[in-house]
């Protein structure tokens, strides 16, 4: 009777263990399927995230003249975080677009490194939603001012979560006052001391562009040069590459950078694939 009480058990165990392994074999093939549309992948969108008290609709004069000089339109996505860390979408990606521009704002997007800290998180979320929802494997980021410490705080904090499957290629802060509204390099903020610290976490592959706006010789009207300057002792001698690269002339006050000439012509540059073809204007329908 042992014998057969013993048997009866071992069946009911592997039976069990069969029935508890099958969704896990589902999981494994799902997740392997899904690591295989990844790494075939060749969308490589540029995410953008805007400073302070802006929204999802602060690059739209950028991205209108950008896609004026581009050999082809690049399609928008839009998205909200609430506080809550739910997303609104709106836009899409168009047919045959590989290099899609996305926007992400913050229902609070409020100034203050507390606030920097709960965009990065929110960041995240959105992130994670576009990674499940396009399968990319690489992307490009775009930052405007606090849209360049909430991407900093990202990397250092929420990027190794993805590193494996998803690569940033470029990072590209225009105007970001890495040491706040502090002109004196030798009086850090706890935000910077905090990067400096977390530097190692950066990718080495990385390639940074940091762009200035030269109003003055001091600063862009708003943030002091010597606060976008800073950035160079978190990124320097870490990452692959870190230019500097100062604008001048018209538009060169830190809330119109996004609409500057020089700046638009280095994220076609820096950040966007080179055409194909010779590139030229698309041809724009006049209403009369």
């Amino acid at each position: 009777m042992n014998k057969k009480a013993n048997y009866k058990w071992l069946v009911l165990v592997v039976i069990m263990l069969t029935i508890l392994s099958i969704p896990s074999f589902f999981w494994m093939r799902k997740d392997n399927n899904a690591r295989a549309e990844r790494s075939k992948s060749l969308l490589s969108p540029v995410i953008m995230v805007p400073g302070s008290s802006a929204t999802t609709e602060r690059f739209n004069q950028l991205i209108d003249e950008l896609n004026k000089t581009t050999f082809k339109r690049h399609s928008v996505i839009k998205i909200t975080v609430s506080r809550e860390a739910k997303l609104t979408y709106s836009g899409a990606i168009g047919k045959n677009d590989l290099e899609p521009l996305i926007i992400i704002g913050f229902d609070n997007n409020k100034d203050g490194y507390t606030n920097i800290k709960k965009q990065a998180k929110w960041l995240n979320a959105a992130f994670k939603s576009l990674a499940q929802n396009y399968k990319f494997n690489n992307f490009k980021a775009f930052g405007h001012s606090n849209g360049g410490l909430i991407w900093t705080y990202w990397l250092e904090h929420y990027y190794a979560e993805y590193s494996g499957d998803i690569k940033i290629k470029k990072l590209m802060t225009l105007g970001t006052p890495y040491n706040f509204n502090e002109s004196n390099i030798n009086n850090r903020t706890q935000m910077l001391a905090d990067f400096i610290k977390n530097r190692s976490k950066l990718p080495t592959y990385l390639k940074v562009y940091s762009l200035s706006g030269g109003k003055n010789y001091e600063s862009d009207g708003i943030v002091p040069e010597t606060s976008v300057a800073a950035g160079k002792f978190i990124f320097q001698n870490q990452v692959k590459n870190y230019t500097a690269i100062t604008v001048t002339g018209e538009k060169a006050d830190h809330s119109d950078l996004p609409q500057n000439k020089q700046v638009i012509q280095a994220i076609r540059q820096y950040l966007l694939k080179k055409p194909e073809r010779p590139l030229k204007p698309n041809k724009r329908k006049e209403n009369h």
